[in-house]
């Protein structure tokens, strides 16, 4: 009787060719361990580039059996001895170059992901993505290695590509979840550093463009778009106290910052985080300032966007370093009592095409309308507001910054192009909603959750709209209709005053109202008065360039509008370089021109920045109530033919400061203003014309200010004060 020999398990030539191919749509169903119909257990590998493939037990290290090649390109397998149930094995490789590997297979783990957290994904209700999507650093069953996942519900299959298969999307095609069109594999020996991307064949059989991944924690430096493995970094929670240095009764001056060209690095490229954390905290803290915001830090591919068109939310930009040194920084900050705001962009990406743009095949994180989502004016792609999954990815990236970084706040990027689908669009050109109306109800909705998570989840922390319509609300609760912000930029005020600055003197009695009409609505929103770096772009010169006259005046234009705005109710924010009156426009290129401060001129304006954030903190009546009408009560408003106002701000608690501003060149003696009878002295507290800021000291005998029983503006009593020309003066109760 013939010996009996063993069934060969035959796979379909279809099958073959779509995995040689990298056309097979569920790898799991055939590679790894599998029984033949009678039982028997067979193995089967797929690894391009192998020369010879050995089944070993993975506890003893036995060998046993060789696998045989089944195609050219790599597929193997055999029938394994004495065996019926599945077992941990290895496979020992040996490859092409002569090298020999013992590897864990990545198609003996099971599924990875919980079916509740899938469903959490699907259903757009879970509040930290990042936990689940991405690459994660797992230990299963005593391997150690990286758990990748992706979300692409319409492609026919995904695998994930790197370092550790040679970028071969044949060697890890991953694993469709269904309930949520999640792709997931656990891929042994991977680890941290490794450069991956994915590789995605789309609903029409066509091989997309790799892609990096949307949930990476860290990614290649540019011009390379590579994600890297990196471990989630720990929770951290803001340090005591910082909640009370971000609320609204606190004195809040930020410091804008654009990292790449504070200074920059030793080499003359980009700074690191050491570097910018040994320096930058302790220059903002010198001159007072509250908080530094930072421009987007988050990955992005073309330096000229400033990071404002960022492709890797959950990744800070490798040209300043990894996470440890971000998070260095943010503790240096905190340790020198500054709060760290960082601007997010959650309106718009890029199209670059390792991107988020039709990443599986189809419009997955875009509207598919270009009336929906395509940015005009910036040639970028909108997210789907309305789409669980991107809600998620977008929610959960807003809390992952202050609850993984320890960050006190986002300001949030382009508001008013979020909150209405006819922004910066002609008739025809965009789609009403399902109510017939402009509003995007679906990024409101995004808002208004991102806001309320955040203050359930990372109390403390605030968030900053820049917003330049009159939408209501920005800064209102939720429960009161509003958008939940904490504060809004006051785009108004902003650009009011600088068109007035920019008159010449002769004719600023004719634009008296611009200075004055931000009070009609000071108070409507809690308002940040923003000079940020949108005013010293594209053409617009620097702040000092706008100021009109001869040298002098130019800086006393400038030191006296800065008095006004420390002034006026409201935060405040100074964008780097104009602390010390740069000449020129700012350059994302290049290092701050800090040579200027060898010129006294400058330093005195940049000693003036730091007297008056010193000033604002010290003095609870100029921000206590910042955000309260009861805060603020004009004392001249209407002296056009003087162009001179004066105002008083109060702390609710009986403090009080007055203000005074005289933006002629011709100084006002003897100006007289009517004030309350209590106090019954004022003293000069801060006169933008001091000698010590490069002023001409018109008024530097006067010591202190005795009220007069002389009626004036409203008042019984009043005070007389030299005004200097071009100057803001600040009393304080004697």
């Amino acid at each position: 009787m013939a010996a009996r020999h063993p069934v060969q398990v035959v796979i379909a030539p279809r099958v073959v060719a779509a995995l040689v191919g990298g056309r097979h749509a569920d790898p799991f169903a055939v590679l790894g361990l599998h029984p033949d119909a009678d039982g028997r257990l067979w193995a089967r590998a797929l690894l391009p580039q192998a020369e010879s493939v050995i089944l070993l037990d993975a506890g003893s290290g036995a060998e046993l059996v060789a696998l045989e090649s089944r195609h050219a390109d790599g597929l193997f397998e055999a029938r394994v001895p004495r065996r019926r149930k599945p077992f941990d094995y290895r496979l020992r490789v040996r490859w092409s170059d002569g090298g020999t590997q013992d590897l864990a297979d990545a198609y003996s783990f099971w599924p990875q992901l919980d079916d509740d957290a899938l469903a959490a994904l699907r259903d757009g209700r879970h509040p930290r993505p990042y936990t689940v999507l991405g690459a994660h650093l797992r230990t299963v069953a005593g391997v150690a290695g990286v758990r990748f996942a992706v979300w692409a519900p319409n492609a026919r299959r995904v695998s994930v590509v790197g370092e550790f298969n040679a970028w071969d999307g044949r060697r890890h095609a991953m694993r469709l979840r269904h309930v949520a069109g999640v792709w997931e594999i656990f891929v042994p020996h991977a680890g941290v550093g490794d450069r991956y991307k994915y590789e995605l064949v789309g609903a029409d059989g066509a091989l997309l463009p790799l892609k990096s991944d949307p949930y990476a924690f860290a990614s290649e430096l540019r011009p390379a778009t590579a994600s890297r493995v990196a471990a989630l970094p720990p929770a951290r929670p803001l340090p005591e106290g910082r909640a009370g240095a971000n609320a609204r009764a606190a004195p809040i001056a930020i410091y804008e910052v654009h990292a790449a060209s504070w200074r920059r690095g030793a080499d003359g490229g980009f700074p690191d985080w050491a570097q910018l954390a040994a320096t930058l905290p302790d220059y903002a803290a010198s001159l007072g300032f509250t908080h530094v915001q930072l421009m987007p830090v988050s990955e992005h591919p073309f330096d000229g966007s400033w990071g404002y068109q960022a492709l890797g939310l959950y990744a800070l930009s490798a040209r300043f370093g990894d996470a440890a040194g971000f998070d260095g920084f943010v503790a240096a900050c905190h340790a020198r009592g500054l709060g760290v705001l960082l601007d997010w962009v959650p309106a718009h990406f890029p199209s670059d095409a390792h991107g988020l743009a039709r990443f599986d095949g189809s419009a997955l994180y875009e509207y598919a309308d270009p009336r929906e989502g395509y940015h005009q004016d910036w040639d970028t792609l909108i997210f789907n507001f309305a789409r669980s999954e991107v809600r998620d990815y977008l929610a959960g990236n807003a809390l992952y910054w202050p609850e993984r970084h320890g960050v006190d706040g986002l300001r949030v990027d382009a508001v008013a192009s979020m909150l209405y689908r006819d922004y910066s669009r002609k008739a025809g050109e965009w789609i009403p909603n399902a109510q017939g109306g402009r509003e995007n109800l679906e990024a409101i909705s995004l808002l208004r959750r991102v806001n309320e998570t955040l203050g359930a989840d990372a109390p403390g922390v605030i968030t900053l709209a820049e917003e330049s319509t009159a939408f209501p609300g920005v800064s209102a609760p939720t429960s009161a209709g509003g958008l939940g912000f904490h504060y809004k930029w006051n785009m108004g005020w902003m650009n009011d005053t600088l068109a007035y600055m920019h008159e010449d003197p002769v004719h600023r009695r004719w634009h008296h109202e611009r200075m004055s009409f931000g009070l009609v609505y000071a108070f409507s929103e809690n308002f940040v008065l923003p000079l940020s770096h949108d005013e010293v772009v594209h053409g617009k010169g620097s702040l000092l360039g706008k100021m009109p006259g001869d040298d002098w005046q130019r800086f006393a234009n400038l030191r006296a509008y800065y008095g006004f705005m420390w002034g006026h109710p409201g935060k405040k924010l100074l964008f780097m370089g104009q602390e010390f009156a740069q000449l020129g426009e700012w350059n994302h290129d290049a290092a701050l021109p800090w040579s200027l401060l060898g010129d006294a001129r400058h330093a005195g304006v940049q000693r003036l920045v730091g007297d008056l954030n010193r000033l604002y903190a010290a003095t609870p009546a100029l921000h206590a109530l910042d955000c309260e009408p009861a805060g603020f009560e004009w004392l001249v408003a209407d002296d056009a033919a003087q162009s001179v106002f004066a105002w008083l701000r109060r702390d609710g608690a009986g403090g009080v400061a007055l203000v005074a501003s005289n933006f002629t060149p011709e100084p006002r003696p003897a100006y007289r203003i009517g004030v309350p009878d209590r106090p019954a002295r004022w003293c000069v507290g801060l006169d933008t014309d001091s000698g010590s800021y490069g002023g001409s000291s018109y008024a530097a005998s006067v010591a202190d200010i005795t009220v007069q029983a002389v009626p004036a503006h409203g008042h019984a009593q009043s005070i007389t004060l030299d005004l200097p020309p071009l100057a803001t003066v600040f009393l304080l109760p004697a």
